[in-house]
């Protein structure tokens, strides 16, 4: 994906097809970020200007074989198992949560709120997260508060935390930096609702 910065506008260009918009940068403190040039167009991709982006036809489809779509560390994300312990749900992803694998975990999350009690993310095995990613991790956070219990994330990689903190979520959400930790904190409330 290419980014051209251009006074205070910027170019975003299509990884896979070569499909070019042009937007007002985005007045955040990080030049790099382009989310909001992302969310306004339909685009799927990461919010930094590093890429990799779609253009909304392209974002359809699968993704490239070799080239940007993933490395041999990650690639295509999804949802390893969904555990209950106690009143805990553990929703553990794996790969890149983005607009190809977000609907395994938006199920997952709705599984989460349908069981009921605390739910934690677990992103020991999650790469990166993209604008889709987000969105649902805000939603099925605002869900989680409005049943009176927790939504939290466990084991953010660096790339997720930044991505949090760029977009200013990283006070939304409890962080914890491994999934026992947050099974202690969860296991401590008294009830859901001290958790708010």
């Amino acid at each position: 994906m290419t980014v051209v910065p251009d006074e205070y506008l910027m170019t975003l260009i299509c990884d896979t097809c070569g499909e070019t918009i042009r937007g007002t940068a985005c007045v955040l403190p990080d030049a790099e970020v382009v989310w909001t040039l992302v969310a306004e167009h339909g685009w799927s991709g990461s919010p930094f200007a590093t890429g990799p982006h779609r253009c909304p036809p392209c974002s359809f489809l699968p993704p490239p074989r070799g080239g940007n779509g993933s490395c041999d560390d990650h690639g295509p994300g999804g949802i390893l198992g969904i555990d209950h312990l106690d009143d805990v749900t553990v929703i553990a992803a794996t790969g890149d949560i983005d607009l190809d694998s977000g609907d395994t975990l938006r199920t997952a999350l709705r599984h989460g709120a349908e069981v009921g009690g605390h739910v934690v993310v677990d992103l020991t095995r999650v790469h990166l997260i993209d604008s889709t990613g987000l969105g649902l991790l805000v939603r099925a956070h605002r869900d989680a508060r409005e049943r009176g219990v927790t939504l939290c994330l466990a084991a953010p990689s660096r790339f997720i935390r930044t991505v949090l903190h760029t977009m200013r979520l990283d006070g939304a959400f409890p962080i914890f930096e491994s999934l026992d930790d947050a099974l202690v904190r969860l296991s401590g409330l008294t009830s859901p609702a001290a958790a708010r």
